[in-house]
């Protein structure tokens, strides 16, 4: 299968060490979760179901020693839906073996102001993630295996910088 064929899926599915994800915006509400963060903003405890299939496929990955890791680059004070994302979503993903870090940015310029949010796989394969003004998700480009060195820099980058999560929510819980 060439890389323009791929898809996001495929590059999951195909995945052999690690799979890397950056996360650069204050708001994904309209791409998933939905109905779990407007229970979080109504002060209703987390749905016990809430990302179980994103969990399963962790443990699937994880169990086969497989790394599955992302850093957020994000600002204080943190917007509702990064309340939600760390408190509940990171937490809970936690628990399928993901490992996360913040890259906070609030007192220091951003070193990645301008890079995209992605997917990097095996350090061989990085698919852009594309999202409309209103943080809904419209797609993935796959990008051509060539590009794959530009965005392990980028990883390599966001890792120099930022800061376990569990050390940051520590610090600074909402």
């Amino acid at each position: 299968m060439t890389t323009s064929s791929r898809t996001l899926g495929d590059l999951f599915d195909a995945f052999e060490r690690e799979a890397f994800r950056l996360e650069t915006l204050d708001d994904y509400s309209k791409s998933g979760s939905v109905d779990a963060y407007q229970a979080f903003l109504a002060g209703k405890p987390q749905p016990d179901d809430h990302n179980a299939g994103w969990v399963e496929e962790l443990r699937s990955h994880t169990a086969k020693g497989k790394r599955v890791y992302r850093v957020h680059i994000l600002s204080r004070p943190l917007t509702d839906y990064l309340r939600f994302e760390l408190g509940w979503g990171y937490r809970r993903n936690a628990t399928g073996g993901e490992e996360f870090f913040i890259l906070d940015v609030t007192d220091k310029p951003n070193p990645l102001a301008g890079v995209p949010d992605f997917w990097l796989f095996d350090s061989e394969c990085a698919a852009v993630m594309n999202y409309d003004g209103s943080g809904k998700y419209v797609g993935s480009d796959v990008l051509p295996q060539e590009r794959a060195a530009e965005f392990s820099r980028y990883r390599d980058a966001a890792l120099a910088h930022a800061e376990p999560f569990t050390e940051w929510w520590a610090k600074y819980k909402a």
